[in-house]
């Protein structure tokens, strides 16, 4: 269990690359108890402690306690990672900016995801304690050359965590850039409201997005942007996830509408993009606990954690299928190929990237 200490920023050691790079934590807290600690490698959140109805504080998010299961994509799959340059998928990792194709190394079948390999969450950041009026925090920042991975353009992006006293979890990323670019930044925070180890099945969702982006099998876009009415999608009143989670027939990937195996799936929110919306709200019974999520972003990926199987062991015991749900806030997947959604386009300085999500902390 976290121990939270006078609200503050508390630096400390958390290992070295194999490269010989020196990792640092910083952990965070408010002065209403709640913690949160992030590690440059990555610029991730590695864990966030939460009170429950008794006001008890617990882990609320998968994560490690040591370096060494974060450097190997076979125990980490991208825990707390800031993801990019370009998060979720682009198909066949190519994509054509004013008539120039760029090809992306493919990491995930026949598609580049969170950037291929060697991305962002692979990067030791540098970091910087951060105090504003409503909370302390930390910024981090990572310089992406040009050509880093196939994508155009020197990328310096900045990444900013804040943790309020209204018990929020702020998180603002920044990119600019001397090429026109494709960018798309999120954080990856898988999150267990009754606590590492168990399952989220009775945890109970609601999403403000009357539509989502249909997939194919490879889990790109079709290119629709279909009504959730009458779906397995339809989240725009509380459900408990786990009656909508079946299971999935074997050896087929037909059918998916029908037979979830489990959501890996963006919505489309409602609002206009880049003002601050509501994005969603996950409760637990038995803990009490509720989280809010807020953004300027126009989608969220939905993903409840299906690949995982009970073999990582992390912080709280080891991690069953279904034992998290993550809230990517983001454009949506493919979208370099998808010239009808949101464009994730960036041009040259003085045009940036700028994008913001809240994650408020309650109970019931």
């Amino acid at each position: 269990m976290l121990k939270s200490k006078k609200a503050g920023v508390y630096k400390c050691p958390f290992g070295t690359t194999p490269g010989g790079k020196a990792v640092e934590m910083y952990s965070i807290t408010n002065g209403n108890g709640l913690v949160a600690q992030f590690i440059t490698y990555g610029a991730r959140l590695v864990r966030l402690g939460a009170p429950d109805k008794k006001g008890q504080i617990g882990d609320v998010l998968l994560g490690y306690s040591t370096l060494a299961p974060y450097i190997h994509h076979s125990t980490d799959p991208y825990f707390g990672a800031t993801v990019g340059r370009y998060a979720n998928r682009i198909a066949r990792g190519t994509f054509t900016l004013n008539g120039k194709t760029y090809h992306i190394p493919l990491n995930d079948g026949t598609s580049t995801l969170h950037g291929g390999p060697h991305a962002f969450d692979e990067q030791v950041w540098t970091a910087t304690e951060y105090q504003e009026s409503g909370g302390f925090g930390v910024r981090f920042q990572y310089f992406s050359p040009n050509m880093q991975n196939g994508f155009p353009g020197n990328l310096l992006t900045t990444a900013t965590y804040v943790l309020t006293e209204n018990n929020e979890l702020h998180i603002r990323f920044r990119c600019n850039t001397d090429q026109v670019t494709v960018v798309n930044i999120c954080n990856h925070g898988y999150w267990n409201l009754a606590g590492p180890g168990n399952k989220i099945l009775d945890h109970v969702l609601e999403l403000n997005a009357d539509h989502y982006t249909p997939v194919n099998a490879m889990l790109i876009p079709t290119g629709q942007i279909a009504p959730v009415a009458g779906t397995p999608y339809d989240f725009r009143k509380p459900v408990r996830l786990g009656s909508r989670i079946k299971p999935f027939p074997a050896k087929s990937k037909a059918n998916f509408d029908q037979y979830p195996y489990g959501y890996d799936t963006n919505f489309c929110l409602n609002g206009q993009s880049g003002k601050m919306a509501f994005a969603a709200r996950v409760s637990e019974p038995t803990t009490g606990r509720v989280m809010e999520v807020y953004t300027t972003q126009p989608g969220i990926q939905i993903y409840t954690a299906n690949f995982l199987d009970g073999t990582l062991d992390g912080i709280g015991g080891k991690y069953p299928k279904h034992g998290a749900v993550t809230f990517e806030t983001q454009h949506y997947p493919n979208s370099p190929n998808q010239p009808n959604f949101p464009s994730t386009v960036l041009n040259p300085m003085p045009a940036y990237y700028y994008q913001r999500t809240i994650h408020k902390f309650r109970t019931m």
